[in-house]
């Protein structure tokens, strides 16, 4: 090859193969705008536990000894927690860290609460009793940008939207009894709008040959800061797998 055909050649060839190796490590733009567009980026998790289905699981809980089929929990979705996506303890000292990591939930720092909220977290959120409050606060709450009241304000007021839902009439009619991912995404699409259901994935374990259902999660997305329904925050996240395909909803007492 002449001298000066190679001194071109050799540059431009080393040229095309660095840009044809940074095409193949990066996503296409063009898709990533199409998805970001038909399917949301799912921001925030909420996720609510079935409680007799949890209890079933964990009979030695303190939230579960006293449970019985007259309280609300027995029929309506409790409160577990509203989870940052990738973003957790911010701004937590180590050490209390370390404490919130040995499982003693009780042994961490009270929470600032107004007591109206406090009255309302201790049914809501049953597992308050085994200072689970304190644990979702360290590991989500500090993320959040407020304060424990308002932090805990918001998940209050997006679980009475879910109780007061088609979801929850779902749930409180099949007690005993199997549900299904179809039943359970019709009805989140009835009560928030179509495509709901996709945003949602039940959580089922398995006792015997019994799936039992113990919870669900719900993707979220948007400015939860403020006063915004639960329909658009759900309908502006990304969609998931249901997982749990079918399980039963359990009702209170240990079968």
């Amino acid at each position: 090859m002449p001298g000066n055909v190679r001194t071109v050649f050799v540059p431009l060839f080393h040229c095309l193969a660095t840009a044809l190796l940074a095409a193949m490590a990066a996503p296409p733009a063009f898709a990533e705008e199409e998805a970001a567009s038909s399917n949301g980026k799912t921001a925030y998790i909420l996720a609510v536990s079935w409680q007799p289905g949890f209890c079933e699981m964990r009979p030695d809980r303190k939230e579960c000894a006293g449970q019985t089929a007259d309280r609300y929990d027995a029929t309506h979705f409790s409160l577990h927690g509203l989870w940052p996506v990738k973003k957790s303890y911010c701004g937590v000292a180590a050490d209390i860290r370390a404490r919130d990591k040995t499982g003693d939930w009780l042994g961490l720092p009270q929470l600032a609460l107004a007591e109206e909220t406090a009255a309302r977290l201790q049914v809501a959120m049953p597992g308050a009793q085994s200072g689970l409050d304190r644990h979702q606060w360290l590991r989500s709450g500090t993320c959040h940008g407020g304060t424990a009241q308002d932090y805990f304000s918001l998940q209050l007021r997006l679980l009475d939207e879910l109780n007061g839902s088609a979801v929850q009439a779902l749930f409180a009619g099949r007690l005993g009894r199997d549900v299904t991912e179809s039943e359970v995404k019709r009805a989140f699409d009835a009560s928030f709008g179509a495509g709901a259901g996709n945003r949602v994935r039940m959580r089922c374990q398995t006792a015997g040959a019994r799936s039992i259902v113990t919870g669900l999660t719900i993707g979220l997305s948007g400015d939860i800061s403020e006063d915004a329904g639960l329909a658009p925050l759900i309908l502006a996240a990304g969609n998931t797998d249901f997982k749990c395909a079918k399980g039963i909803v359990d009702a209170a007492g240990i079968p």
